[in-house]
């Protein structure tokens, strides 16, 4: 703080400071983790984010030169990380600019609190009104958190407490003493944002009896019977009012037993809190949340909506309609875990869906369709032994089981993928390859071809087979999807069992259905304890091959395809940060240009695209931007790595698209 008036003389547009705090939570959350650890050395206690800006690069950079020398001559010679690429910078500012949410990602009952977080003060007082304050938080044991426009001295600072115990009397004793301090520096309670409710109260302090009662009188003129933001400036209640907030005298949540591990964040009630009403999940411009809101519009049918719709059912406040508007707001959740990633507190409505449909399973049981997806994985190698019949009972039971009549079901294959892999081939390191469900018996081709592009690299491939004869390994998908976690985690501790030998190998596990693969690092962790080290070894195909080159392991080489390649990405995928991984190994290939489709979730979603009374919502999804990008590439290798995805381009376009395994074994 006491640097920035310091540096403020160079003429930088902008000196903000970020705490240790907000940096820790940050790396936290995969949407920052990369930025954050490749741009902050060590481990501060804040840093000061300088901005110098102007037509002129080189000007620019030579002030950021004479920071850099400020800083030495200050005693802190190597303090400054200079930032001049352009995507760099655009980066670190995202990280900023989500500051007040990241500190909101915060886990447990103590939250960073907003109503002294706009207080300013002069330049010259800043540093010692940050250390007063502290010693305040301190006294009322209590921390901040502390981010901040420091050049212009307004410091968000939030202390963290707990409103539902002792955070409201806290609040208003340390209140009192900020704004005694700011008064005495003659700064400003709200020195950018507006008073409203937790500010209101701190009006007359500052202006005094004469020009408060004007203010009010100004309001009676122009709004004689109060309708206008009652209690908000003139004649405001007490900040401390607990009738105004969020958890009220009394508020408290039932929580029945939950079949997934949810102590991360204190409870299943705790993760669903975690949703603060910021409505990021709001967005239309990038990223994949909230695809069905995007579609709708209808707040119910986005991340907050379900959020605030769950947390009012856990307490209580929907009465015996709860559980009925819990499952409507889900319906049209496809289980992207966009939110998982894009939501700045970490909202992580997937795997919230599956706790609540295994709630509502266990009172209410499942219909034949849901049971014929769920138990997919069980019947697949009878049907797959019998695939043209199996085919034609698809056909003619696709309406009376509810799949949409327009829709194209996957097809059984009498040439399903039975494990029969020669790992001598291959003379150097070992890996398994998990061979899932969908592509065992719908798309055989996609495994085969991996296996011929890590055979053709070095790699010993074996196909991963359970530890007893009988059926083929699943990571339980398609159970979580209908809430069948018991039965998920039965499939679960299979898998476990049979890659054990090859994970205490140290053996990397290799998947090619980003929601299978996925699983290992997400579900698995929530529904059975060790799971962590499987974690760790599971890779998908490109994320397996992006790691070799980095290792320098990584030996097959590919002839040119001189041609487009339109990249669509699984949710998983993105939730994961894995399309940096296909980018790059697709340009493995000489001449093949790609361009990534900047898309929401295609909209099949599993089964829910499948399901009649979701096609028409699916179809919207897929028009948002996938389905017109194929259409305007006619001549362009379509590539997607989702069993899903690929399903939807081939129904909405007529378009085959190719999973990245078959393209670089076309290159080979």
């Amino acid at each position: 703080m006491d640097m920035t008036r310091h540096i403020v003389p160079l003429g930088p547009s902008a000196v903000e400071l970020v705490d240790r705090t907000m940096i820790g939570l940050a790396r936290d959350i995969p949407a920052f983790r990369k930025t954050v650890d490749a741009l902050i050395k060590g481990d501060p206690e804040a840093i000061l984010l300088v901005e110098f800006s102007g037509e002129d690069a080189a000007v620019q950079l030579s002030r950021l030169k004479q920071l850099t020398r400020l800083m030495g001559d200050l005693g802190l010679p190597g303090s400054v990380v200079e930032i001049a690429d352009a995507l760099q910078q655009k980066a670190l500012w995202e990280v900023r600019k989500a500051g007040l949410n990241i500190m909101m990602s915060m886990k447990g009952d103590g939250k960073p609190v907003s109503f002294i977080e706009d207080c300013a003060v002069p330049l010259e007082h800043l540093a010692e009104y940050t250390e007063r304050l502290t010693r305040v938080f301190e006294k009322h044991g209590t921390r901040g958190t502390w981010y901040a426009h420091a050049s212009v001295g307004t410091l968000h600072v939030r202390p963290v407490l707990d409103m539902r115990r002792d955070g409201a009397e806290k609040m208003r004793a340390i209140a009192e003493e900020a704004c005694a301090m700011v008064k005495e520096f003659k700064g400003a309670y709200s020195g950018e944002h507006g008073d409203g409710l937790v500010r209101s109260e701190w009006i007359a302090p500052f202006f005094g009896p004469r020009l408060t009662a004007c203010l009010g009188e100004v309001k009676a003129w122009l709004d004689p019977r109060g309708l206008m933001n009652p209690g908000k400036i003139v004649s405001p209640s007490r900040m401390d009012d607990k009738s105004l907030f969020r958890f009220r005298p009394g508020y408290r949540t039932d929580v029945p037993a939950t079949a997934l591990d949810w102590s991360e964040w204190g409870g299943y009630d705790k993760a669903v809190e975690m949703c603060n009403n910021n409505g990021h999940c709001r967005k239309f411009d990038a990223g994949t949340m909230c695809p069905s809101f995007r579609v709708t519009g209808d707040e119910v049918h986005l991340t907050r909506g379900r959020a605030n719709t769950l947390r009012l059912a856990l307490s209580g406040q929907l009465g015996d309609e709860g559980e009925e508007a819990v499952k409507s707001a889900l319906d049209l959740c496809v289980s992207c875990k966009g939110c998982k990633r894009e939501c700045p507190t970490g909202v992580d409505m997937a795997r919230m869906k599956i706790e609540f449909l295994a709630g509502y399973r266990r009172r209410h049981g499942l219909t034949t369709r849901e049971r014929m997806v769920a138990y997919l994985p069980r019947y697949a190698p009878w049907a797959g032994r019998v695939a043209p019949l199996a085919n034609s009972a698809s056909a003619l039971l696709k309406s009376a089981l509810g799949f949409a009549a327009k829709r194209a079901l996957p097809k059984w294959r009498r040439d399903y993928f039975a494990d029969r892999t020669r790992p001598d081939r291959g003379g150097g390191r070992e890996v398994a390859i998990f061979v899932d469900t969908f592509n065992r018996w719908f798309e055989p081709h996609n495994v085969r071809a991996a296996i011929r592009v890590l055979q053709a690299a070095g790699y010993r491939v074996h196909a991963a087979q359970p530890l007893t004869p009988g059926r083929p390994l699943c990571c339980g998908r398609t159970f979580l999807s209908a809430g069948l976690v018991e039965e998920a985690k039965a499939e679960a501790r299979r898998t476990l069992q049979a890659l054990k030998p090859w994970v205490d190998r140290g053996a990397a596990v290799i998947g090619l259905e980003p929601a299978c693969l996925l699983s290992f690092r997400d579900e698995f962790c929530a529904m059975l304890p060790g799971s962590e080290v499987l974690a760790r070894h599971a890779f998908l195909f490109e994320e397996f091959i992006a790691r070799e080159l980095d290792a320098g392991r990584f030996s097959a080489s590919f002839t040119p395809l001189a041609k487009k390649a339109l990249l669509h990405g699984h949710c998983h995928q993105k939730a994961f940060d894995a399309m940096p991984a296909v980018m790059r190994v697709l340009k493995l290939i000489p001449e093949l240009r790609i361009e990534a489709v900047e898309s929401s979730c295609c909209g099949m979603a599993g089964s829910f695209g499948y399901e009649a009374e979701h096609y028409a919502v699916s179809m919207k999804m897929a028009e948002l931007s996938l389905l017109p990008a194929v259409r305007n590439s006619k001549d362009a290798l379509v590539v997607a790595d989702g069993t899903s995805c690929r399903h939807q381009i081939a129904d909405g376009t007529g378009r085959e698209a190719w999973h990245v395994a078959r393209v670089l074994e076309q290159a080979l």
